[in-house]
């Protein structure tokens, strides 16, 4: 079966919509791997910062398939499928490898070219798989990160990480109450 990866982002209540997110992507996809949550300056246009990670799983499923999966999950948290491509996003899910498959159709460009020019998608891809060989650049991510010019575009790692299981920030109720 493939591997997977998939960039999230948000800018509109990012921790809110990142949380059902990630709880969807666990519950269509089955086992996930989150990477770190990381802050952001917006690109291409003036807005609040986004809020990213990187989900890694294995699917039988194929690919337009996990696309429109992937655009459900958008729709459930309030993005409009004629939203603009640089505006605010209360869910933007990008799939960033399909295993090493290398494709440019309608709709479908893989790997995602974005992947090597933004550190949001890159940054949090190289914590969760350093050692994956991107299909045609010829490099691990993990190499392609550590070459990446990070100044020109700052990443802020959340702490603690989220994940799905980790969303709610209350803290825990003690025992009996």
């Amino acid at each position: 079966m493939p591997q997977v990866y998939v960039a999230a982002g948000s800018n509109v209540e990012p921790e809110r919509h990142l949380a059902l997110a990630a709880a969807e992507l666990e519950r269509v996809f089955g086992p996930v791997r989150f990477s770190p949550w990381y802050r952001n300056k917006a690109v291409g246009f003036e807005g609040a910062d986004f809020i990213n990670f990187v989900v890694g799983f294995e699917t039988a499923l194929p690919v337009r398939a996990v696309l429109a999966r992937l655009q459900a999950i958008e729709a459930q948290c309030g993005r409009p499928r004629d939203a603009p491509k640089w505006a605010p996003r209360t869910m933007d899910l990008d799939i960033l490898l399909y295993g090493d498959r290398v494709c440019e159709e309608p709709g479908l460009t893989l790997p995602r070219p974005d992947l090597l020019k933004r550190p949001y998608m890159l940054g949090p891809l190289a914590d969760l798989a350093p050692e994956l060989a991107h299909p045609t650049a010829g490099a691990t991510i993990g190499e392609l990160w550590q070459r990446f010019d990070r100044a020109a575009h700052r990443l802020v790692r959340m702490e603690p990480a989220l994940t799905s299981r980790h969303c709610d920030r209350r803290p825990p109720q003690e025992p009996g109450r």
